[in-house]
């Protein structure tokens, strides 16, 4: 699936970083792979955010250097395979993307979903396993976080929030991270929106609940963290609410 020439599968930052947070980012970039032909899609199509969430990889680097946290990322879109899906899920390969028909994922015989599942979901999933087995073994504690971020109309439909909390066993951790944002200022924060974990989320389920550990999903508005300043910015307030709510947890 992937040429010499071409990028790993997924990337790994500090990976030994001394935090007690785990950072994850599943819709890191736009890459297709050369051997896929963009898809079939323009590049308009690919670059905006059916393809990757804007700034939350940049917004997860800030993260991991300022925390000391190790981050794990994939390399390739959402579009190829998306990381953040079950197995099972419809839109693992999805065939439309909002209102956007991705021709390249038409009619995939199981061979060829199989060989993409091997090539990106796969590895990525099994390197964070194997990470988050050595911090057990290790005794040390885990706070799961995912980085995302998500588009201000979905749909024709505005969205209200700057920011949300996305989560579904770890109630106390996310309730201690929306009192930390309630008190920045100026600031509209979702609870469980502009979406929820449930049947159609593989991150928080897999590496998180089904772990004992508390896990949960950043999701930021994109057009706030699309330039360095806003990278910047959110990345100070987060490292400030992310300490408190994992201090207040320990």
């Amino acid at each position: 699936m992937l040429d010499l020439d071409e990028p790993p599968p997924y990337g790994v930052i500090n990976p030994d970083g001394a935090s007690d947070l785990l950072l994850l980012c599943e819709h890191a970039l736009p890459r297709i792979p050369r051997r896929l032909a963009h898809l079939g899609l323009p590049k308009s199509e690919r670059l905006r955010h059916i393809g990757w969430d804007i700034g939350a990889l940049s917004l997860a680097r800030d993260l991991s250097a300022r925390l000391d946290a190790p981050l794990f990322h994939t390399g390739y879109s959402r579009l190829v395979v998306d990381c953040n899906r079950p197995l099972d899920n419809p839109s693992l390969i999805p065939e439309t993307s909002e209102t956007t028909a991705i021709p390249g994922n038409r009619d995939l015989g199981a061979s060829e979903r199989a060989e993409r599942l091997k090539t990106f979901f796969h590895p990525f999933h099994s390197a964070i396993s194997r990470r988050l087995d050595l911090r057990t073994a290790a005794s040390k504690q885990t706070f799961v976080v995912g980085i995302h971020s998500y588009t201000p109309v979905y749909k024709g439909v505005a969205r209200p929030w700057h920011a949300g909390i996305l989560y579904a066993g770890a109630t106390e951790f996310a309730g201690r991270m929306m009192r930390a944002l309630a008190q920045e200022e100026g600031l509209v924060i979702g609870d469980n929106e502009p979406y929820r974990i449930d049947h159609d989320d593989y991150t928080v389920p897999v590496h998180g609940d089904a772990r004992g550990l508390p896990g949960l999903l950043i999701e930021v508005r994109h057009d706030l963290i699309s330039n360095a300043q806003g990278v910047a910015e959110w990345a100070v307030r987060l490292e400030r609410c992310l300490r408190l709510s994992m201090e207040a947890g320990r």
